[in-house]
């Protein structure tokens, strides 16, 4: 019997006045008597409007139906089928304008809540051993230049084809904006490592501290055997507005600002990085 709700099951979250004061992740996420709840909502359309607006296709109707009758291992396994990072995508993407602005339960109620499904069948996985398939080499060799969301998920999409793959990363950690670019109470990292971990188990070789273009090159990476190489440098420098002030000392862009945080651990009592940072209202008056 379908769940005829037009609004979404809700989600726990940390009350205001404890996430206030601490960095962890502040959606608690469903139990598995709310993900079945929610997933009865869906009304498994045969059109799938859904997965139109899915970029990567997840098979969105039978994942779900997978997770209302509570195989929820089963509905992992769809999504990773076509998703090399259902953890961080069932967090981070923008759910209401992909998947869940094409769900027909949306023009009367509220959509499925696809992003927190995919977010629990991950998460339910999280502490289970879960069986990688390592596929035979196929003898061809391809670089991957960064090691943010595009380039994961390249990694993993030709390592499950066989291909030999190395990541070349130039931060000392791995994930690019899922690592530098979100806040941990918004994405933890623990949740990013162990997406890596898995492409690890693929097979995928991860080098960090490599700045590709000063300590290789593209042509010295296709001379060590590489047939292809896929550069995904990401978005890392800022867009500046151009106005008086923005160069004055204690301010920062929000790239700057966001990875001092994130990879220099400025959040830390026990932890030297400056994070000093000019209130905008002092910073508008000043100028």
């Amino acid at each position: 019997m379908p769940n005829m709700s037009k609004t979404k099951t809700p989600i726990a979250e940390q009350e205001p006045k404890v996430r206030a004061k601490n960095f962890k992740e502040v959606s608690l996420g469903y139990t598995p008597e709310e993900a079945v709840t929610e997933a009865q909502r869906c009304l498994n359309c045969k059109h799938r409007p859904c997965m139109n607006g899915c970029p990567v296709s997840v098979r969105i109707p039978e994942f779900i139906a997978k997770v209302a009758a509570g195989e929820f291992e089963e509905a992992y396994k769809i999504i990773k089928s076509t998703n090399a990072l259902p953890a961080v995508c069932g967090r981070v993407c923008p759910q209401e304008n992909q998947c869940e602005g094409q769900c027909v339960r949306g023009k009367n109620g509220e959509p499925v809540a696809i992003g927190r499904l995919e977010r629990f069948c991950a998460d339910y996985m999280n502490d289970k051993k879960v069986e990688v398939h390592k596929p035979e080499s196929n003898g061809h060799k391809v670089a991957v230049v960064g090691a943010g969301p595009s380039s994961l998920t390249a990694a993993g999409d030709l390592a499950k084809l066989g291909y030999e793959v190395t990541v070349y990363e130039a931060f000392h950690t791995a994930g690019g904006v899922l690592m530098y670019g979100i806040p941990e109470f918004r994405l933890p990292k623990s949740i990013v490592q162990k997406e890596i971990d898995s492409l690890k188990e693929l097979g995928v070789n991860i080098m960090t501290n490599m700045v590709i273009g000063k300590v290789l090159s593209i042509d010295e990476l296709m001379e060590m055997g590489y047939e292809a190489v896929f550069v995904g440098s990401g978005a890392g420098l800022p867009r500046f507005m151009g106005i008086e002030g923005e160069g004055l000392v204690g301010v920062y862009s929000a790239n700057e600002y966001l990875t001092r945080i994130n990879l220099m651990k400025a959040y830390k009592k026990n932890y030297d990085t400056l994070n000093t940072i000019v209130p905008i209202n002092h910073f508008i008056k000043s100028v």
